[in-house]
């Protein structure tokens, strides 16, 4: 296999695992809870996610059944897939960040929202 293959083949693999952990953590699921409903240990479960390890095609249709999703959907060619999709999904998948969503979500007040949104992106120093 040419290097660029080999290279689209890891990036494919990253970009699966970070969907299959952005989903799993959006659905409150646990690697232990996914890798039972995968018949394989919670460690396999993190190399997928990780991208280290190939997710075999029975795997990705199971994954995708377990997490109430579509194959497409797991490897970004889903119709309502968009570009940027994919470093949303990386941002998704760090630890806190699906809890900083749904705590930002749960602010009732817009300027408290407003506010905490002006906090974190001074903080990155990044403004929109």
């Amino acid at each position: 296999m040419p290097m660029t293959e080999v290279g689209r083949a890891a990036a494919l693999e990253v970009a699966i695992g970070t969907r299959m952990r952005a989903r799993r953590r959006q659905l409150a699921m646990s690697q232990s809870e996914l890798a039972e409903r995968l018949g394989v240990s919670f460690q396999q479960v993190q190399k997928y996610e990780r991208g280290s390890n190939r997710v075999a095609a029975s795997t990705l249709v199971a994954a995708a059944a377990a997490l109430n999703t579509t194959v497409s959907w797991m490897v970004g060619e889903d119709a309502a897939s968009t570009p940027g999709d994919d470093d949303l999904f990386t941002a998704l998948a760090r630890p806190g960040a699906v809890e900083m969503l749904l705590a930002f979500d749960a602010i009732a007040d817009a300027r408290s929202r407003a506010a905490l949104l002006a906090l974190a992106q001074e903080m990155t120093g990044r403004r929109s």
